[in-house]
């Protein structure tokens, strides 16, 4: 049938399997850390979407030299970039949608990982991943990007309140990671990327990373025309400044042709993973 190929090409370009598949059984009266009514239970419900954030948050977070120097220090980036996009799902799929000791695990995991990750910017300068104010970057760059994806491609009517309610709900988990002063509105986090900016750059070993992202190959010939779309449709959702500071361009005939493309993907998606 149509629907489970879709569905065997969606389980190919995550690589899902029984090994790396999340637990998201959750004992009765345990709604996990938000809970069903949550708004971080709509973001991060719709897999199109969430996948065009992630592209866009790796993107957004590698412009800040310490996180680019983790990247580049402590990771087989060069043959595992899918892996870190599956393995920002899986956390972001426990701790969302998993049981209260599930997230609670997954949130230890990660910690324990952190401590592991420190070394020296080219400059001189030491970097630690568990230094809070850069856990607190690499969290609003990623939450900027999963609300904006969720509003361009799934809910463009997305409530104001439900934006904010999405941002505190999200800055309650960063604390939950070691993140401090977690801007926890729309008008804060745009605040926060303003003061942000002047702490980013770009040079050779972004270009590096970003090229390795942007032009990874695809599990197979099938799955390559989807695989374009997501990575793309994460350039178009950069702000402006971030995509300039990359030098990437989406053209506005493109981007249009692209967000349609994105939006039809999603249609299909949907349906092709909805229960039967």
């Amino acid at each position: 049938m149509l629907r489970d190929a879709i569905r065997d090409q969606i389980r190919t370009l995550m690589g899902s399997d029984e090994a790396s598949a999340v637990d998201l059984t959750r004992p009765p009266g345990d709604d996990g850390l938000f809970g069903p009514d949550s708004a971080s239970w709509q973001v991060h419900g719709d897999f199109t979407a969430m996948m065009i954030g992630g592209v866009s948050a790796l993107l957004l977070q590698m412009l800040h030299p310490a996180v680019l120097a983790g990247v580049w220090d402590h990771s087989g980036f060069r043959d595992d970039m899918p892996g870190r996009l599956k393995r920002t799902a899986r956390f972001i799929a426990a701790t969302t949608y998993g049981s209260t000791a599930s997230a609670e695990a997954m949130i230890a995991r990660v910690r324990h990982v952190h401590r592991n990750i420190r070394g020296t910017l080219p400059d001189g300068t030491p970097y630690e991943a568990d230094d809070p104010a850069l856990l607190t970057w690499v969290h609003v760059a990623e939450a900027r990007s999963f609300l904006a994806a969720h509003i361009r491609y799934r809910d463009p009517a997305f409530p104001g309140a439900r934006q904010d309610r999405y941002y505190a709900e999200m800055a309650a988990l960063a604390r939950r990671l070691g993140a401090t002063e977690v801007p926890e509105t729309r008008a804060a986090v745009e605040t926060y990327l303003r003061g942000m900016r002047r702490k980013l750059l770009v040079d050779a070993r972004t270009r590096d990373v970003a090229q390795v992202l942007l032009g990874q190959p695809a599990p197979n010939p099938a799955s390559r025309p989807l695989q374009q779309i997501l990575l793309q449709s994460g350039v178009d959702l950069l702000p402006p400044w971030a995509r300039a500071m990359h030098g990437l361009r989406v053209p506005l005939r493109e981007k249009l042709a692209l967000r349609a493309g994105a939006i039809g993907a999603g249609n299909v998606l949907r349906w092709a993973m909805a229960p039967r």
